[in-house]
């Protein structure tokens, strides 16, 4: 299917609520307060369930439960919490995947952001983009599922899901991936343009005419994520380091290919933002 018709297909771009748009916004002001922020988030209760489901989970391990919306900014902070918020509004546009794990999907997901934001910052390249572009870079793989299905599980059963050369499987079936598809999620959105252009050149950030150095984060956070959940060690981890890119960026690779990074969260039991897998799930 190409790219143009997939997108035209009915639910494959979830229309963005009110509340995320004004979020999406934020990004480009200057100063932002985190307390009318949280009072904006909270206009929306069913999102502010949303994001104290996530917040109480597993995966981020607080000490005690958050309440409410101010709670988990105080002790999430700005950057995650707005993130994800905008996330569980994409996991409400994709509450069903038929072969997809959203479970660990979402885990993956965020992983990748924390991984994103912890690559960035001895960098000194912007954390906040990195962390939200980290945690919907890989959306365009559910609106892929939810508009052709078929072709996707497929795919699924040859190349999984999070195997570290889906991109490239995608891109021969379809002549376009995951990345090219959750660029244009992020422009029907209207998030900022350093954000879609990290997500669109996630997958070969240095090969374009656009250098964002925030598509190189992405790329090497994303592979550390799908590292983890392939559960390679030693020589199968350092031997797929993408060092090209890493040199481009100046990061030293022995902060991500230790086996056991502070970033990364091996709970199994991470509620997604509200989404659900289904019984015909593909496991990797």
């Amino acid at each position: 299917m190409h790219l143009e018709k997939l997108l035209k297909q009915p639910q494959a771009l979830p229309a963005v609520p009110k509340v995320v748009r004004r979020l999406i916004e934020s990004f480009e002001q200057p100063d932002v307060d985190p307390m009318l922020v949280a009072s904006l988030i909270e206009e929306d209760p069913v999102l502010t369930a949303k994001l104290l489901k996530t917040a109480n989970s597993a995966f981020f391990g607080l000490s005690r439960n958050v309440n409410n919306a101010r709670e988990a900014m105080n002790i999430l902070g700005l950057i995650k919490v707005r993130a994800l918020v905008i996330a569980s509004a994409l996991g409400e546009g994709f509450h069903t995947v038929g072969g997809v794990n959203l479970n660990q999907f979402w885990r993956y997901s965020l992983n990748s952001a924390n991984l994103a934001r912890y690559i960035a910052l001895p960098i000194r390249i912007d954390e906040n983009t990195a962390f939200t572009a980290g945690l919907i870079h890989a959306i365009g793989e559910l609106v892929m599922h939810v508009g052709m299905p078929e072709s996707m599980i497929d795919l699924d059963r040859s190349v999984p899901m999070l195997d570290l050369k889906r991109a490239k499987a995608e891109r021969s079936v379809f002549g376009y991936s995951y990345a090219e598809v959750g660029a244009a999620l992020a422009r029907e959105w209207k998030f900022p343009r350093r954000m879609i252009n990290a997500i669109e050149h996630q997958t070969a950030p240095f090969d374009n005419d656009v250098y964002e150095p925030i598509a190189g984060v992405i790329h090497i956070a994303s592979w550390r994520a799908r590292a983890e959940e392939q559960d390679l060690r030693g020589e199968l981890l350092i031997n797929t380091y993408p060092d090209p890119v890493g040199l481009v960026l100046g990061i030293d690779p022995d902060t991500v290919v230790a086996e056991s990074i502070p970033s990364i969260s091996r709970h199994t039991d991470f509620d997604e933002p509200e989404a659900e897998s289904t019984d015909d799930t593909v496991t990797h």
